[in-house]
C-alpha cells in the first residue's frame, strides 16, 4: 500500500479526492442530511485520514481516532441503495478528476466500491 500513497501523489491527492468528493455531496439532498456538522470540512479531513492510512500514507487516523470501525461509525444512519449508489456517484466523479493511472484509477475504485457497498444496513430508500 505503501507504494500507492506515494505512486499516486501523495496527500496532495487524498486532499483533491475528498474535496471533490464533499462537493458534490455539499449540494446532494440525500446525503448531505446524514452530515450532523453544516461545514463538511470535518468530515472531509476524517475521510482523507482514513484513506491515506488505508493506502499507506500517515498513520494520522488511527492515532487521532482510533480504529476505523465503518461500520459501526456508520450504523446511525440508514444506509440504503440510493444513498450508497449517490455516494459513489460522486466518489466516482471524485476519482475520474484525478487523472490517475488507468492501474491505479481502477484499484482505487475497486476499494471504494467494495466499501460502499459493505456500509448498506439497509434496503429501503
Amino acid at each position: 500500500m505503501q507504494e500507492f500513497f506515494e505512486r499516486v501523489g501523495g496527500s496532495e491527492v487524498f486532499l483533491r479526492l475528498t474535496t471533490a468528493f464533499y462537493e458534490g455531496v455539499a449540494g446532494d439532498q440525500l446525503l448531505k442530511p446524514m452530515y450532523p456538522e453544516d461545514d463538511l470540512e470535518p468530515a472531509r479531513q476524517r475521510l482523507q485520514m482514513f484513506l491515506e492510512q488505508y493506502w499507506g500514507g500517515p498513520t494520522t487516523y488511527q492515532e487521532t481516532r482510533g480504529h476505523p470501525r465503518l461500520r459501526m461509525r456508520h450504523s446511525a444512519f440508514k444506509i440504503g441503495p440510493a444513498a450508497r449508489d449517490s455516494w459513489l456517484n460522486h466518489m466516482h466523479q471524485a476519482v475520474v478528476s484525478l487523472e490517475l493511472s488507468p492501474l491505479d484509477q481502477d484499484q482505487l475504485w475497486d476499494y471504494l466500491e467494495r466499501a460502499a457497498h459493505s456500509m448498506l444496513n439497509s434496503f429501503e430508500d
